[in-house]
C-alpha cells in the first residue's frame, strides 16, 4: 500500500512520521527504514524524532533508535545487492570505458572520440595534450551512462538491443560504446538489474531483508527508477512518501494536468495552472514530482495532508501564506490590503554589498542584531547556506574569528560543512600540488607556496624569517620556472638559465665565496648569502632535492597504483605533522589506497591523476557537520527544507546562483529532456523556494550588489530578483525600499551610525566611524621633544640626511615604514626594462673601472639570470656594454693618474666634528662615474665630496665632475671658507632636522635654488619636481607621504624657499653642464 503525506513544511511532516513510527512493528527487533535525500536532513530528522518518540506524555524524553536512515542510493544498493562494489558506479565504470576508448580509436564509429583525443592531429605535442583528456573523458561518459540508467533506463535497454530510434546522428557512437562496455563488464547492466529487482519485489517480496513498512522523507525530486522501485515495494509493503509541497491547493489543482505522467519537458503545461509567480518560476521540481508519481495511480495511493501552524504576522509570514494558498499576486485582495508593513519588520532582509568579504561582515552584524533583539534565539536556530562554501569559508573564519575580545561575535561558534578534503587536510592539498608540478612549469611562486605550506615548514623547520630570506634568494638568483634543464625540456625549452637548479647553484656557491664576477663552475656566486645562512641554505637545498625526486618519481609513474605509491612516499618525505594533525596522514593513506584500487593495469597520465584526486577530495557532507549547536555554514543541498528560525543565504550573486549549467553536448537526455530528469538550475531554484518556506522568523540574503573596486551596481541573482518582485506584491504597499539594504563599502561608514541604518556590532568600526563623524585636531607627529643627535657626524650621515630629510628623521626615531617587496617573477626575461638595464650597466661600469677582463664581465652577466637567454641576452648585453664602455671611455680621460683618497676630519664649530673619507680624487678633481642620467642625487654626492676635500685641502682648487650616461656634470672650485661654512650649515640643518621635520626634499629644493632668485621660475622648477614629474614626483616618496599625507601640495613645504636658498643658493652658481 502506498500513502502520500504532503505538507508545506518538513516539521509537520516529521511529526506525521513520528506518529506513524509510534506504532511499533510486530517484530520488536525489526528496524524501521526511512529514506532521506541528504545528510543534513538525516541529522535533523533523527534529532526531531528523538523528541517525539519518548515514553513520556509529550514524547520529548526519547531517542532515535531502531531506525535506519538511508540515502536513496543506499536503499537501491541494498535491494540490488551492490552495497560494497557496484561495477556500474561511475568511478569504477570509467576504467572499462577508458579501455574501450583506447582500443577503438582507429575504428570508424569512434571517429568523434578520436578527434576529441587528438588521434588525427599531425603535431605530436597537440596529440599528447589532447590525449591527456583520456580519463576525464571516460569518467564523464561513465557519469552519463549512470545518469541514463537512473533517469531513463529504457534508453540503455534499447541500445543493448540495437535500437537507436530518435538518437541524433552526432551521438550515434554512444550505443556502440555502450555495447562494448557491456561486453567487458561481467555483471548485469543497471537497466536489467533494475527491472529484475522490481520484478522480484513484486513476485518474491520475502526475498529482501526489508521491514513491512518503509518511509521516504523530504524528497523534492524522484527519478524514474526510484518511482518504479517505490511502486514495486508498495505492492506488498506499506510505503509512505512524505513530500514537502508548499501549496495543498496547487497540488489539487495540478492533479488533472499531470495525470498522464511524465512527458517531454517542452510539452509540460503544468506551470500554466500555477497562480503565484514564485511557485511558477521556483517550484518546477516539486510539480514534476507530482507528475512522476502519477504512474503509481494504479496503486490507488492514499493521501494525507500534514497540518502546519499558520505563518507569522510579518512580511515573511505573509509571503509564506500567499505561497501556501497559491495566491494570484496580480489581483488585490482584502488580506493584502490589510497588510501594513511595520517599520521594525526585519523578517526579510536582502543586503546588497561590495564583494564577498563585505557580505560576510554584513551577515555577521545582521545575525548579531537578531540575537540581540530576541534573547530566546540561539545559534542552533540559525542556518547559513551558500552556493560556494569553498570560496567563502576563509572569509567566514576571518570575519567571525579574528575579532576583538569585546566583540559579541567572539561568543559565536561557527561550523563549516561541505568542505573539500584538500581544504581541511594539508597533506592531500600537497599531493594535489605535487601532481600540478609534474604537468606544470614549477614556477617560482608555485614552489615557494609549496615550501610555505605548514607540513613542509614543519619538516624543514622553516620560520617566517627563513621563508622571507629564501624568497629574497630566489628573486636575486634569477629563478623563474622549471626544476632543471630536463624538466624544462618537457615544455620544449631545454634551457638551464633561470631554473631552480640554476638558482640553487648560485645560492650554494654564494655560501662558499663572494661574487666578484668570478664563476664557480657554471654558477655565479650569489652575494646575498652570508656565513650565518649556511644552515638555512642546506635545509633549502635538501627540500629542493626531495621535491625534485618527487617530481621525477611521479613523472615515471604510469598506473594508478604506481601514482599512489609515489605520492604517499614523497608526500611523507616532504612533510611532518604535529601530534594533533596525525589524522591527516591516515586520511592521506586511505584516499591514496582508494586511488590505487581504481585500476592496476590501465596507464594514466598526469591529467588523469589530477582528475582522480579532484574526485576523491571533492566536498562531502557528513552527518557530524550539522546540527551541532554551532552556527552551521553549508551548501544549499544538505539542509534543504529543514526548518530554522533564521535562514541565511550568503553569496547569492548573479554569477554564482543558480549554478551555471552548460549543457553537455554528449548528454542524450539533455537534447530532449523529460519531466523528472535532473536540471541543476531548476534544482537550485527549488532550493531557494525550500529555504523561503523553512524560515520561521527571518530570511536574510546577501549578494554582491556593487563592485568593490568601482562601486558599479550589479544585479542580484535572477531568482532573488523574482523574490523581491513578489515581495512588492505581498503587502499593501511595495516593500523593496524597506527590504533591500544597500550596504556601504566600509564597515566603519558613518551611515551605519544613523538610527534608520542597520546596526554595526564592531567596536573598532564604531570608534572609526565616530572619529570620522567628528574629527578633532590632527595630533602632532611628535608628542614630545626628540633627543638631539650626536654632534659628531660622518659624510655618510650628512649624505643620507640631505638625500631625504623625512626618511632620516624616521630612522633617527627608529620608525620603519612598510615597503613594497617585488614578488618573484615567473617568466623568463625576454627584454630587460630600463631599471634592469641600469643595474647591468652599473655593474659593467664598475667592473671596467676595476680593469676586469671584458670576457669575465660578460660571462658573469650571462650567468646572473637577469638577461634573456641565448641571442636575445647577447644582443641586450652588447647594447648595454657599448653604452657602459662609452661612459668609462669618457671617464678615463678625466681620471688622470692614480686616484687619491682623502681622509676628512673637520671641526665645524659648535662642538661638531665631521669625519669621513673621499676617494676618486684625481689631481685636484673629484671624478664620479655612473651609468645613470644626471640628477639631484649625483649633484649632492659630488658637492659633498668637493666641499669636504676643499675644506681639508685649502691649498688646492678642487673641482668635480660626474661622468653620466647622458652627459658630464661639473662643479667649479669654491673658496675654502665657503666650503667649510656650507658643511657647517648643512650640519646644523641636520641637527635641527633630526628633531623636527626639515622641509627640504632633495630634488625639489635643488630645483627651487636653480631659479637663481627668480621666484616664478623657482616655483615652476620646484612644482615640476614635487608633483608634476611624470615618472615619480617627489611627494609620492613614502617618507614624505608619512609626514605630509598622500598627494600633498607644495604649500605644505612651508620653509622650502628659505631653506633651499640657504642650503643650495651659493652652490648652484658653481655648477656647469647639469641641464
Amino acid at each position: 500500500m502506498l500513502t502520500i503525506h504532503r505538507g508545506p513544511g518538513t516539521a509537520a511532516l516529521a511529526d506525521s512520521l513520528a506518529a506513524l513510527l509510534a506504532t511499533p512493528p510486530a517484530d520488536p527487533f525489526a528496524k524501521e527504514v526511512v529514506v532521506v535525500p541528504a545528510k543534513g536532513v538525516e541529522r535533523w530528522l533523527a534529532q526531531r524524532l528523538s523528541t517525539r518518540l519518548g515514553a513520556g506524555p509529550r514524547g520529548s524524553d526519547g531517542v532515535c533508535a531502531g531506525i535506519d536512515l538511508l540515502r536513496p542510493r543506499s536503499l537501491v544498493a541494498m535491494l540490488t545487492g551492490t552495497e560494497r562494489t557496484d561495477p556500474w558506479h561511475p568511478d569504477r565504470l570509467a576504467w572499462p570505458v577508458l579501455q574501450v576508448v583506447d582500443d577503438s580509436l582507429g575504428e570508424s564509429w569512434a571517429r568523434p572520440l578520436a578527434r576529441h583525443l587528438g588521434a588525427d592531429r599531425p603535431e605530436e605535442v597537440e596529440r599528447e595534450l589532447r590525449r591527456a583528456r583520456r580519463y576525464s573523458l571516460a569518467r564523464r561518459l561513465a557519469g552519463l551512462f549512470a545518469s541514463y540508467a537512473v533517469q531513463r533506463p529504457t534508453l540503455l535497454t534499447d541500445w543493448t538491443a540495437g535500437r537507436t530510434d530518435g538518437l541524433p546522428a552526432d551521438l550515434a557512437w554512444q550505443p556502440e560504446l555502450w555495447r562494448r562496455v557491456v561486453a567487458l563488464v561481467e555483471a548485469p547492466t543497471p537497466d536489467v538489474r533494475h527491472a529484475e529487482t522490481c520484478a522480484a519485489l513484486r513476485e518474491r517480496p520475502d526475498a529482501f531483508p526489508l521491514p513491512a513498512r518503509l518511509s521516504l522523507f523530504g524528497h523534492t525530486r524522484l527519478p524514474a527508477t526510484e518511482v518504479e522501485l517505490v511502486g514495486a515495494l508498495a505492492e506488498h509493503r506499506d510505503v509512505h512518501l512524505f513530500l514537502p509541497q508548499v501549496s495543498s491547493s496547487l497540488w489539487e489543482g495540478l492533479a488533472p494536468a499531470v495525470a498522464e505522467g511524465p512527458v517531454q519537458r517542452a510539452d509540460d503545461t503544468s506551470a500554466q495552472v500555477v497562480r503565484h509567480p514564485l511557485l511558477a518560476t521556483l517550484g518546477r521540481d516539486a510539480r514534476e514530482v507530482q507528475r512522476q508519481l502519477a504512474v503509481l495511480a494504479p496503486l490507488s495511493p492514499a493521501e494525507e495532508v500534514a497540518d502546519a501552524p499558520a505563518p507569522g504576522d510579518h512580511l515573511l509570514g505573509w509571503l509564506q501564506a500567499d505561497l501556501r494558498a497559491d495566491r494570484d499576486l496580480g489581483t488585490t485582495s482584502a488580506d493584502r490590503a490589510a497588510r501594513a508593513l511595520r517599520p521594525d519588520d526585519r523578517s526579510v532582509q536582502v543586503h546588497a554589498c561590495h564583494g564577498a568579504l563585505r557580505q560576510v561582515e554584513v551577515l555577521r552584524d545582521a545575525l548579531l542584531a537578531l540575537l540581540a533583539d530576541d534573547p530566546t534565539l540561539e545559534t542552533r536556530d540559525i542556518i547559513v547556506m551558500c552556493p560556494d562554501v569553498e570560496a567563502f569559508a576563509p572569509l567566514v573564519h576571518a570575519v567571525f574569528g579574528a575579532v576583538p575580545d569585546e566583540h559579541p561575535a567572539r561568543q559565536l561558534r561557527v561550523s563549516m560543512a561541505d568542505r573539500g578534503l584538500a581544504s581541511t587536510n594539508a597533506l592531500l592539498a600537497l599531493a594535489a600540488d605535487l601532481v600540478g608540478l609534474v604537468e606544470g612549469r614549477a614556477r617560482a611562486t608555485d614552489v615557494l607556496d609549496l615550501l610555505g605550506s605548514a607540513p613542509v615548514r614543519r619538516r624543514f623547520r622553516f620560520t617566517d624569517d627563513d621563508l622571507e630570506t629564501v624568497t629574497r634568494w630566489v628573486v636575486s638568483s634569477g629563478v623563474r620556472w622549471g626544476l632543471d634543464e630536463e624538466h624544462r625540456a618537457h615544455h620544449g625549452l631545454p634551457l638551464h638559465d633561470n631554473t631552480w637548479r640554476f638558482g640553487l647553484e648560485r645560492i650554494l656557491a654564494g655560501v662558499a665565496m663572494p661574487e666578484e664576477q668570478v664563476l664557480l663552475g657554471r654558477a655565479l656566486p650569489l652575494d646575498d648569502v652570508g656565513s650565518s645562512d649556511l644552515e638555512l641554505a642546506g635545509r633549502f637545498a635538501e627540500a629542493m632535492a626531495r621535491l625534485d625526486d618527487a617530481v621525477k618519481a611521479l613523472g615515471a609513474a604510469s598506473t594508478p597504483a604506481e601514482w599512489s605509491e609515489a605520492l604517499l612516499t614523497h608526500v611523507t618525505r616532504l612533510t611532518a605533522t604535529s601530534y594533533d594533525d596525525q589524522w591527516q596522514a591516515a586520511q592521506l593513506a586511505h584516499e591514496l589506497t582508494g586511488l590505487a584500487a581504481a585500476s592496476t593495469a590501465t596507464r594514466v597520465g598526469v591529467a588523469d591523476v589530477r582528475r582522480l584526486l579532484e574526485d576523491r577530495v571533492a566536498p562531502r557532507p557528513t552527518r557530524a557537520s550539522f546540527r551541532t549547536g554551532a552556527l552551521t555554514v553549508s551548501t544549499l543541498v544538505p539542509m534543504r527544507s529543514v526548518p530554522h528560525r533564521v535562514v541565511c543565504l550568503l553569496g547569492m550573486d548573479a554569477d554564482a546562483f543558480p549554478r551555471s549549467m552548460t549543457v553537455d553536448g554528449d548528454d542524450a537526455l539533455a537534447r530532449d529532456p523529460r519531466t523528472g530528469e535532473r536540471d541543476l538550475r531548476a534544482e537550485d531554484r527549488q532550493l531557494l523556494l525550500d529555504a523561503v518556506m523553512s524560515a520561521r522568523d527571518a530570511l536574510v540574503i546577501t549578494y554582491a550588489g556593487m563592485s568593490e573596486h568601482s562601486g558599479q551596481d550589479r544585479p542580484p541573482a535572477i531568482p532573488v530578483g523574482e523574490l523581491l518582485d513578489a515581495l512588492d506584491l505581498t503587502a499593501a504597499e511595495p516593500v523593496r525600499a524597506h527590504v533591500l539594504v544597500r550596504q556601504p563599502l566600509q564597515p566603519h561608514d558613518e551611515r551605519l551610525l544613523q538610527a534608520s541604518a542597520p546596526r554595526t556590532f564592531d567596536p573598532v568600526a564604531l570608534r572609526a566611524a565616530t572619529a570620522a563623524r567628528a574629527p578633532g585636531p590632527t595630533p602632532a607627529f611628535l608628542s614630545a621633544p626628540v633627543s638631539p643627535p650626536d654632534p659628531d657626524l660622518t659624510l655618510e650621515d650628512l649624505r643620507r640626511f640631505l638625500a631625504n630629510p623625512a626618511r632620516a628623521l624616521l630612522d633617527h626615531l627608529d620608525v620603519a615604514l612598510p615597503y613594497d617587496v617585488d614578488p618573484p617573477a615567473n617568466d623568463i626575461p625576454i627584454s630587460p626594462n630600463g631599471l634592469e638595464k641600469w643595474a647591468v650597466g652599473g655593474r659593467i661600469v664598475a667592473a671596467l673601472l676595476d680593469d676586469r677582463p671584458a670576457e669575465a664581465i660578460a660571462a658573469a652577466e650571462r650567468h646572473r639570470g637577469a638577461l634573456p637567454p641565448g641571442e636575445l641576452g647577447a644582443a641586450a648585453l652588447r647594447e648595454i656594454g657599448k653604452a657602459a664602455e662609452d661612459v668609462v671611455g669618457r671617464a678615463r680621460n678625466l681620471r688622470v693618474g692614480e686616484p687619491v683618497t682623502t681622509d676628512v676630519t673637520l671641526d665645524l664649530g659648535d662642538g661638531r666634528q665631521l669625519t669621513g673619507r673621499v676617494g676618486d680624487l684625481h689631481g685636484s678633481t673629484v671624478v664620479h662615474v655612473t651609468y645613470s642620467s644626471l640628477g639631484a642625487r649625483h649633484a649632492l654626492e659630488l658637492w659633498l665630496d668637493v666641499l669636504a676635500v676643499q675644506a681639508m685641502r685649502p691649498d688646492l682648487q678642487v673641482s668635480g665632475c660626474v661622468v653620466a650616461k647622458n652627459r658630464v656634470g661639473k662643479v667649479l672650485p669654491v673658496a675654502p671658507d665657503l666650503a667649510r661654512s656650507t658643511l657647517a650649515a648643512w650640519a646644523r640643518l641636520r641637527h635641527d632636522g633630526l628633531q623636527q621635520l626639515c622641509h627640504l626634499p632633495l630634488t625639489t629644493g635643488r630645483a627651487w635654488a636653480l631659479g637663481r632668485g627668480h621666484r616664478a621660475a623657482a616655483w615652476k622648477n620646484a612644482m615640476r619636481a614635487w608633483q608634476w614629474d611624470r615618472f615619480r614626483p617627489e611627494r609620492d616618496d613614502a617618507a614624505w607621504t608619512h609626514f605630509l599625507g598622500p598627494g600633498a601640495g607644495m604649500d605644505r613645504l612651508t620653509d622650502l624657499a628659505r631653506i633651499a636658498e640657504h642650503a643650495w643658493g651659493d652652490l648652484v652658481a658653481h655648477e656647469k653642464g647639469w641641464s
